[in-house]
């Protein structure tokens, strides 16, 4: 620890006696820091004083010398030269005022004692037979023991930190180090926004936490190298100081380290919290690694399972994350961007480690293809929500095809994950038309087949069929398109459509037949029928 005043009243070699009662000063004015103890009788010494100093003064610049021959510059009792004296130290930031009795003035000026009272500046007498240069030297003295002491204290953490580094669960190792060297919490925000571990366990409560896990996923999404000072809200109404710190390079972040309850850390403390960013970020770039190597072996399960062949899936998956998901199972797919890839993996690896492995997943080329069972479905909206992305999700499927209880899905199902693999891909694109998020192949399946038209490349087609419909209603002011519509929707019925459209039912008849002349189709059969309405429901 830096000496402070009280450091130096409590040195009996000194013989310093304070002057201003201490319980008339502020609290803490006795604990402040020491940096540098500075001789000075000039009346206005502030341009060679700084926050933290020492100021020693023989009292030349008080005049009305007792002792020996000093000059003159105001009296003993000029108050207010002493009150406009001691403002200007403590607007420097004056730690302390010490005077020397004996040398210029046999004692301490009342005026002075006074002013320093009434600002809360420490003012402390230093006898005769204590030079000044011995104060400076042992203020000198205990910095230097300090430096060296924050030096063998970062030298110290950070070999204990790197043999920490060196157990079997290096990070959590890591970080319950830091935490017990700084004496504080230490938490670590992975890739996804969540919280990863943290030292101790449950150091940290609400609100403060989720204040943490909110500004690291807001740093996260920026994507950019960055520190940030946050003052927590908690439980008790105060507010508690944390430094984040986001680990990986910019563009690929691979987390937030989050620093609970700590001081203005010194060059030491900085030492050992920047070789712990530098070891956290290795670990996660290690992981990063392995992850890349999961990732590939997953995609050449996955493309196993879609062939059919899915003892080898079951097998393997088995061995490295659990069995696969019980049927009856559902399949997913969302698209795979090149920003929310590693992101996406981190949070895809934490779902199937909660579920003991029962939910697998891998890349498939642009995108990432999901099983999972049948009551984990919500799984897709939390994907939607939290990288905004399309998701395309099946119907449950069980094993041969037939929705039943029991049994890794691989378990001959092949067939019909494959089905409903196509299924997701049908989803999935509807979602990205729709814009709708999540989109479940049940909802189409109900609109029948015919919903599928109403796509891009159908539609082009079916302008050009109702062109002359559109055409003579926009320039005959018409309602062709819509008596159209209408009398398909009720099954051709002349009777019945007129009734919905509030008109005659010759008058259906006439602009029926008029539609007819217009598109040179006889109305009257199936597939002309069909047709047409395949085409109001491609342009909507």
């Amino acid at each position: 620890m830096k000496p402070t005043v009280q450091t130096l009243l409590d040195r009996s070699e000194l013989a310093l006696r304070l002057l201003t009662a201490a319980d008339a000063l502020a609290t803490g004015a006795l604990d402040i820091p020491v940096v540098w103890a500075h001789t000075s009788d000039l009346p206005d010494p502030t341009p060679f004083l700084d926050t933290g100093h020492v100021l020693l003064t023989t009292g030349t610049q008080f005049g009305d010398a007792s002792v020996g021959e000093g000059a003159a510059v105001a009296t003993s009792d000029d108050a207010a030269f002493a009150d406009a004296y001691v403002r200007r130290l403590r607007e420097a930031g004056v730690a302390a005022l010490g005077f020397g009795t004996e040398v210029i003035r046999a004692g301490t000026p009342d005026a002075l004692v006074a002013a320093c009272t009434t600002q809360g500046l420490p003012l402390f007498e230093v006898p005769y037979r204590v030079p000044f240069i011995a104060i400076a030297r042992l203020v000198a003295d205990l910095l230097a023991e300090d430096a060296y002491a924050r030096q063998a204290w970062a030298l110290a953490a950070q070999r204990a930190i790197s043999l920490a580094a060196l157990r079997p669960d290096g990070l959590s190792a890591t970080l319950a180090e830091l935490s017990h060297r700084l004496g504080t919490w230490v938490g670590l925000i992975d890739a996804t926004g969540s919280l990863d571990r943290e030292a101790p366990r449950g150091g940290l409560g609400q609100p403060a936490l989720g204040e943490v896990v909110g500004e690291a996923r807001s740093m996260l999404r920026r994507g950019q190298r960055a520190s940030r000072t946050l003052l927590a809200a908690e439980s008790t109404g105060t507010a508690q100081r944390l430094t984040l710190q986001t680990l990986g390079g910019g563009g690929a972040l691979r987390g937030v380290l989050a620093i609970g309850d700590s001081p203005e850390l010194d060059q030491a403390g900085r030492e050992v919290v920047t070789a712990v960013i530098a070891l956290a970020g290795l670990a996660l770039e290690q992981n990063r690694d392995l992850d890349r190597a999961r990732g590939h072996l997953r995609s050449g399960l996955l493309r196993s399972i879609l062939a059919g062949d899915t003892a080898l899936a079951e097998r393997v998956a088995a061995e490295m994350w659990g069995e696969l998901p019980h049927a009856p199972v559902r399949v997913m797919v969302t698209d795979a961007p090149l920003a929310h890839v590693d992101r996406l993996t981190e949070l895809l690896e934490l779902r199937v480690e909660e579920r003991g492995g029962r939910l697998f997943f891998g890349r498939d080329g642009e995108q990432f293809v999901l099983l999972v069972e049948q009551h984990d479905a919500a799984l897709a909206d939390e994907l939607a929500s939290e990288f905004d992305l399309p998701v395309g999700v099946s119907d449950p499927v069980g094993a041969s095809g037939g929705a039943g209880a029991g049994g890794g899905a691989s378990a001959g199902a092949g067939g019909s994950i494959a089905l409903a693999h196509e299924q997701a891909m049908r989803a999935l694109e509807r979602a990205r038309e729709t814009g709708a998020g999540v989109s479940y192949f049940e909802e189409i399946s109900r609109q029948g087949v015919l919903a599928f038209l109403a796509r891009t490349d159908a539609r082009a087609v079916a302008l050009a069929t109702l062109a002359p419909l559109t055409e003579h209603d926009a320039a005959n002011g018409t309602t062709l398109v819509t008596t159209t519509r209408t009398w398909l929707e009720h099954g051709g019925q002349f009777d019945a459509t007129a009734q919905a459209l509030g008109v005659h039912r010759h008058t259906v008849r006439s602009r029926i037949a008029l539609a007819e002349r217009l598109l040179g189709r006889d109305l009257s059969g199936f597939h002309a029928r069909a047709d047409l309405w395949a085409a109001l429901l491609a342009v909507g």
